[in-house]
């Protein structure tokens, strides 16, 4: 019995393996070879860097992005630049067997050339966070995690769209820089911002992450105001009408969830609870 027990167990294990070498094909839309599974891996997206540690394989990271700060334990790897700065030449000299970047940027070309295995991964959209993990699962052999991990994030994002709809839903501007930029109700942010109980004022046609006139948060006239602090609002002409204002409804976000929401990774549902609980007081004990 014992037997039977472990064979099934070790033909599962088969069945979620994944068999080099792999073809794939990126978001540049490049066909790209992995000879086999990848042990020194370079990180050059924050997003990727948490889901590559979520998906328990942190220590093959040889390498992240200047911007790749979790798990804690990520801060210990070393650096190699930024999007429109990576040093392509310590890149070169670390010698990794994979390179997961951003599609933006130029880095896939230069480390082609040198022979180095590149996928670009960028997810954009709320769907694209599953989508991605599933996809690094794979290239890691790390496929039946992945799946455990979009189950848990999903349920995660389950429990707190369902305790948010147990309030009223008020009207929302979301400022991510003071340009303005804010964010479209398509985009992953504005897709989290809904299943928190928030009403985006920003129309859909304005795309995902838009530079908007102050005059249309005038116009739109929210009820709560997040990503600036009341004082700052205050100051802004025409801004002393809106009901936000008006009612001392702007909010600043913390640092560390303002983060989670930028990164669509494997913390959205745990952003997803921040944002409940910034939107809602009234929920935060739940």
């Amino acid at each position: 019995m014992k037997r039977f027990v472990l064979s099934t167990i070790m033909l599962l294990g088969c069945a979620f393996a994944t068999k080099y070498p792999l073809t794939i094909k990126d978001d540049l839309g490049s066909t790209v070879v992995i000879p086999r599974e990848p042990l020194r891996i370079i990180s050059m997206l924050p997003s990727n860097t948490e889901t590559i540690c979520a998906l328990d394989v942190c220590d093959r990271l040889i390498g992240r992005d200047d911007y790749s700060n979790f798990p804690k334990s990520v801060e210990k790897v070393q650096a190699f630049g930024g999007l429109y700065n990576p040093n392509v030449e310590a890149i070169i000299a670390a010698k990794p067997d994979l390179v997961i970047a951003s599609k933006y940027g130029k880095l896939a070309e230069r480390l082609n050339q040198a022979g180095i295995p590149v996928i670009a991964v960028n997810p954009e959209t709320y769907q694209d966070i599953f989508k991605k993990t599933t996809l690094l699962g794979k290239v890691l052999n790390r496929e039946k995690q992945a799946s455990a991990l979009n189950i848990k994030v999903q349920a995660e994002v389950k429990k707190y769209e369902i305790l948010a709809r147990s309030v009223k839903t008020p009207k929302v501007y979301f400022e991510i820089d003071p340009a303005p930029y804010s964010i479209g109700p398509n985009s992953f942010m504005g897709v989290i911002l809904a299943k928190a109980g928030g009403q985006n004022i920003i129309p859909a046609e304005l795309g995902d992450f838009p530079k908007i006139s102050p005059e249309l948060v005038i116009e739109k006239n929210p009820q709560v105001i997040l990503g600036l602090s009341l004082a700052d609002a205050q100051k802004r002409p025409g801004w002393s009408s809106i009901d936000a204002v008006k009612n001392k409804k702007v909010i600043e976000v913390p640092w560390e969830l303002n983060e989670m929401l930028g990164r669509p990774g494997p913390r959205i549902g745990e952003a997803l609870k921040g944002l409940v609980k910034l939107l809602h007081p009234q929920l935060a004990k739940k």
